[in-house]
């Protein structure tokens, strides 16, 4: 059965994305270029593993990638309010700038977590790059490290959306846009 059935609608096309991380990767470029270490991107898995491949093959100089894993949705739609990390860097980010490439900010409760995480392994900053940014839920406002800076694609409605890396119980993310899902498939 095609996926294309599950789709209420398409918010945000192939093409409207692929437009909007290109300008973001020229804005990353811009911002981080003079400096003397390239940023560190870590991309939180696995939600943002489409986003982090497509933008980091924006930027326009030398960079290091790693994954984080925070948990805290399971196979539901609402986040538990308590993320865990349940795969951590393998980079050392001691005095290094992050670059944390996020699918969505929700609530900021996972991003606020993360944030915290990279602190501890002293990073000197920390920014934060989502694809989506739903400020209408957001419970915990986050404080990005040094000079970091806040990225965002698109701002999304209070919907559940899959594709483009989002998922539903681990389906849906190979979608080449993000879409809503049918409340059907997910209630």
């Amino acid at each position: 059965m095609s996926q294309e059935k599950h789709i209420e609608k398409v918010l945000f096309s192939a093409e409207v994305i692929a437009e909007r991380v290109d300008q973001i990767g020229s804005e990353i470029t811009s911002d981080f270029s003079g400096e003397s270490e390239s940023p560190v991107f870590v991309g939180v898995a696995t939600g943002a593993c489409l986003f982090l491949a497509d933008l980091v093959r924006r930027i326009d100089f030398p960079i290091s990638i790693d994954f984080i894993r925070a948990d805290s949705y399971g196979s539901g739609t609402v986040s538990s309010g308590t993320p865990r990390i349940s795969f951590d860097l393998k980079l050392d980010i001691t005095n290094k700038h992050v670059i944390l490439v996020e699918d969505i900010v929700d609530t900021g409760n996972t991003l606020n977590c993360l944030i915290e995480h990279l602190k501890l392994k002293k990073a000197s900053s920390v920014s934060v790059c989502t694809l989506l940014d739903k400020p209408s839920r957001r419970k915990v406002h986050f404080k990005l490290v040094g000079n970091g800076k806040f990225y965002s694609g698109f701002e999304c409605p209070d919907e559940f959306v899959v594709g483009y890396g989002m998922d539903f119980a681990e389906q849906y993310r190979n979608l080449s846009y993000v879409g809503v899902l049918k409340p059907e498939y997910y209630m």
